[in-house]
């Protein structure tokens, strides 16, 4: 297997890469891992003390259950694999209280932690308003989970295309209609020739425009072995580390396929 870095930014949340030789089983299963298989923390139980602003003491569970926390991946254990056995300790859990009174727009950033680390990754998301004299006060209690139980311990979004190859076997008649019609903007004219931007290659979608515009003499195929991974982190994690927790979650599995096996055997 070969593995290639095309692209990231700077605060490591987004990564693309491209992969050869692999499969798309073992694809989908590295994007299943990476959404559905690496923990982080989330907000799982409110106790409300005073709630007088419009939105029912449900609504404002449900919105700070799906606020992102950044999440110290070395200082949290899952609950079954925590030292408490899934009782509740500093190590698999973390405290954060709200109390504001309005008039005012209660934000994600009003929520205080017991844990310096564990803050809202978008603190400027909205929570409820409150008009004057309303009040809302709570402790919240946010644990390790994973993606796979619920969508608001997912850490991320990833998804993979086949690589595309490109190919132009002869000259084109019609080559302003297929530079036009390329939603990728994959083609130019270069000294009157139909030429693809390398650039953007990759970023070909496989809709078939250009094949259909010039009868096949331009086409795109998908490279059955190479691979574009696309990974968008919500923010708890950065990319890395979500890979190499993924990794080491996979390899637990496949070491315990093995044992299954060999039981049977």
């Amino acid at each position: 297997m070969e593995i290639m870095l095309l692209e990231k930014n700077k605060d490591k949340t987004k990564m693309s890469l491209m992969i050869k030789k692999a499969t798309p089983a073992y694809m989908n299963s590295i994007r299943r891992i990476l959404m559905n298989k690496v923990p982080t923390l989330a907000i799982e139980d409110i106790e409300l003390r005073k709630n007088s602003s419009a939105m029912y003491d449900e609504i404002i569970a449900h919105r700070l259950g799906l606020v992102a926390l950044k999440t110290d991946s070395k200082s949290y254990n899952l609950p079954n694999k925590c030292k408490c056995e899934g009782k509740g300790c500093a190590q698999c859990q973390v405290k954060l209280t709200l109390k504001v009174k309005g008039p005012k727009t209660v934000y994600a950033s009003d929520l205080k932690s017991t844990d310096p680390k564990v803050v809202p990754v978008f603190p400027e998301t909205p929570i409820t308003k409150l008009l004057k004299n309303q009040e809302l006060e709570l402790e919240a209690t946010a644990i390790m989970g994973v993606g796979k139980e619920h969508v608001k311990w997912s850490p991320c979004l990833a998804f993979y295309k086949h690589k595309s190859n490109i190919k132009i076997t002869k000259d084109v008649e019609n080559k302003e209609d297929v530079v036009k019609s390329c939603p990728e903007k994959i083609f130019e004219i270069k000294k009157n020739k139909l030429c693809v931007v390398q650039d953007n290659a990759l970023n070909c979608t496989l809709c078939e425009q250009c094949k259909d515009l010039t009868n096949g003499i331009v086409f795109a195929e998908k490279e059955e072995t190479s691979f574009i991974l696309n990974i968008d982190s919500w923010g708890q994690l950065s990319v890395k580390e979500m890979f190499e927790i993924g990794i080491e979650s996979f390899n637990e599995t496949l070491d315990e396929l093995s044992k299954k096996i060999s039981e049977i055997k």
